[in-house]
Order: structure tokens, then sequence, then C-alpha cells
């Protein structure tokens, strides 16, 4: 596509804007959908970058979109998500190293914001208010467990700090309620909307807590998938101590880590310890998970009671993101990364790889994408698929694109070029 700069920002011939708001006539056979008429459905793709949230937005066509924000400019956007309960309801974690951390929220899909917890906004030039939505630890002797050390990276004791939430999945059932990850790692739950949090505290106090120890990103609780089948069970990952299971509602925990293998850690099979980077589902086999290690693509099919590897003929099987077609439970997606120490793909080749057969065949997808000179990264949080009868995908990279795909994979076509890094992606499909 053929851009001309316009006041700072790259533009197509064919852009409107308005505001803050830009719509984007995109429309080659990459992002044509075969499935449900534009009439009936929408889509909202939500983007948390290192400078604010970006709201981009197309009907079932998938072939214009408008792109809104961003929102909270400046700040860190970790994560956003919408509530499947409520569509509108959007929740957001909003950070930064000098003012702390917030948690923001929408009732009207993103049109204005609120901060259900109280706290004032600090605005440039402000000192840090020191209040951060009250994550606060849970060790009350009813509900708590006792606040006591984990391991630092050099094998020492290190106190527990609360330092940002990584991410926050809303409840299937209730916009007002949803869960948040943070950093150091814990799981904190909202039943009011995020006027305040509490700690889900078997998690962080089941036995093993004092063997977690940070990953290179920290150590940080950044995967809650809900069992759509079953509320109360709820899977978590924390790099780098593991993944997790409740099947009460987080009142206890488990680790689920039973065939990983880590070669970096003093005891390559140990129980927890290893450094996963993110894990997904098919809400229509939620028994099946898929699992992107820090090395390794692995699958369990018993909830995480077993697993093994399906990395297969990847070029390499280090990478952060993993998704799961909407409509296919066998179909997943990885974004192979050249090693963890060259954050960025092989040969500057941006390839999403796709196994139709549940790993180990996989095939590399590069239509539409830069297959030279690309140097990006795709962060655990930056991939979703979209609930359209063609699935779309969609992932966002550290150079500030977001590509989809309306046809699984097959064609790609960026919806925006030059945000800020972007740090997560969401989708919202809307009837």
């Amino acid at each position: 596509m053929k851009m001309k700069k316009s006041k700072g920002r790259l533009t197509d011939s064919k852009t409107r804007r308005h505001s803050n708001r830009m719509t984007i006539n995109a429309h080659p056979p990459a992002l044509k959908s075969a499935g449900m008429a534009s009439g009936l459905s929408s889509v909202r793709v939500l983007v948390g970058t290192r400078k604010g949230a970006f709201i981009l937005e197309s009907d079932g066509k998938r072939e214009k979109w408008n792109v809104n924000g961003p929102h909270f400019a400046g700040w860190e956007i970790y994560h956003m998500k919408g509530s499947p309960a409520d569509p509108n309801r959007i929740y957001v974690s909003q950070t930064s190293g000098w003012f702390g951390q917030l948690i923001r929220r929408s009732s009207d899909g993103g049109k204005t914001w609120e901060t259900p917890g109280g706290e004032k906004v600090p605005q440039p030039g402000d000192f840090p208010s020191g209040q951060s939505n009250k994550f606060v630890y849970d060790t009350t002797p009813e509900t708590g467990k006792p606040l006591t050390t984990h391991q630092w990276y050099d094998g020492t004791q290190h106190p527990w700090e609360f330092k940002r939430v990584w991410h926050l999945e809303p409840s299937i059932t209730d916009p007002d309620t949803a869960y948040a990850g943070i950093e150091d790692a814990a799981i904190f739950r909202t039943t009011n909307g995020g006027h305040t949090w509490h700690e889900l505290a078997g998690l962080r106090g089941h036995g093993t807590g004092p063997k977690w120890q940070p990953g290179a990103g920290g150590l940080c609780l950044h995967t809650i998938l809900i069992d759509p089948s079953d509320p109360g069970r709820i899977y978590v990952a924390i790099s780098a101590a593991g993944a997790f299971r409740t099947d009460d509602g987080g009142m206890t925990w488990k680790p689920i880590n039973q065939g990983l293998r880590s070669k970096y850690i003093p005891d390559p099979t140990a129980e927890i310890g290893h450094c996963v980077h993110r894990i997904a589902l098919n809400k229509a086999r939620p028994n099946v998970l898929f699992m992107q290690k820090h090395w390794d693509v692995m699958r369990s099919d018993n909830a995480g009671d077993m697993w093994h590897e399906v990395s297969g003929n990847l070029p390499t099987d280090f990478g952060f993101v993993i998704d799961v077609h909407a409509h296919e439970p066998e179909t997943v997606y990885v974004v192979p990364i050249k090693s963890d120490g060259e954050h960025f793909p092989m040969d500057g080749k941006l390839r999403v790889y796709r196994s139709r057969t549940g790993g180990n065949e996989w095939e590399a997808l590069t239509k539409g994408l830069p297959q030279r000179d690309c140097y990006v990264n795709v962060l655990r949080d930056a991939m979703a698929v979209d609930q359209l009868d063609s699935c779309g995908i969609y992932f966002g990279t550290t150079g500030g694109q977001v590509y989809a795909s309306a046809d699984a994979g097959d064609t790609w076509e960026p919806i925006v070029r030059d945000l800020p890094a972007v740090l997560s992606v969401e989708v919202q499909t809307l009837q």
C-alpha cells in the first residue's frame, strides 16, 4: 500500500481522519471474509502499547478499520480486555514506572473511561501518589497466607512486592467480576467492577511459592484462562514458576508441569521453575491445552496433568505467543523467535506457523508479512482470534504493526502501522 505522511502519522490516500479516530480502507483479498455478513457482526480489536491504548473497529467483512486512540497516552498498557458477559465493559491495566498502577474501566465500549477504585489520575508534572489500586497481598488468618519470600535471580530469598498488573481476565458470566495477574506473581479478583481487589492467596501460599524465581521480565503471572464449561476451573501461568490449576474457584491450587523439561534449571523436570510463556485453549475443548514455553511448544490432553512436546518441524521452538483457531480445536498458531538472546524472527522473515494437526506438523504462513529485514518481536499477550465463521487471527509487534488475517492465516494485511511497541492484543466479536 502506498503511504504518505500526514501530520506525523502514516496514512493512505483513502484515509479519513477526525479527532483521534481514523478510518482505513483496506480491501485486498487478505481481509475479505467468507463467513458472517457484515450487517450481522463486527469486530473490536483492543491494543495495548508502551505509550497508550488503541481500539480498532470493523464490520464482519474486516475490510475497513476505524483506529481510535491513543487512550491514556504516555502510559504503558500491559493489557486490556472486554467482558464476555457485556462487551461494552472493558478493563485496562494502566501502569507507569513513575506513577504506579491504575485500573481503568469503560462501560460504553471505550468511548469514556473511569477509575473504579477512585484513585486520582496523575497529570504530567505530578508526583507519584503512592497508591496502586490497593493490590495488597492477603495475609489475614481467615482467607490469606503468610507473606514469606520468593527466590531471587541469584538464588537468595526476596520479599514479595507488588509492581504491576500484567493480565486482566473478565468473568465469562458477570461483567463486574474479573481476575488480575500481577507481578510479583499472584492472582486477584474483583466482584464489584474493579472498585476493590482481593488476592486468591491459595496460589501464592500453596507451598512452592518460596521456590518461584523471576524470569527475564520479572516474576509475573501473565496468563489466566477460565474453563468455559466449569467456571471453577482456572489455569494460570507464571514466569518463571510454571503452570497451575484450581478446580474450586481459586481456593486451592496445584502445579501442572509434569512432562515439561527445562534444561536451564538445576532439575530439568522439577515440579516448578519452568518459564511458561503462554497457554491457550479452544472453548469447545477446554481440557486440551497448548503451551509456548521458553523453549518447546507443548500440548496437554488432560487439563495439564501431563504435557508432551509438539514442536515438530518448527525452525525454532522459542517464542512467546500461542493461540487456537476459534472453530478448529486442532489448528494452532505460533510465531517462532530466533532465541532467548535474539528476540526477532529467524533470517529477518516474519512468519506465523500453523498446525492443523494439533502440533508436530507446521506450515509457514508468510503471504502479506515482511520477508526481509524484519527484526520485531511478538510478545506473549499480543495474539488473539475472533469468533467469525471465517476465523480472524490478529497479532501485534514491537515495531508497532498490528496484522490481521480474515482467512485463518492464509493471507495477512497490516490494519495499522507505526504504533508504539505492542504489548497486548485482544479481540471482541460483536453481534
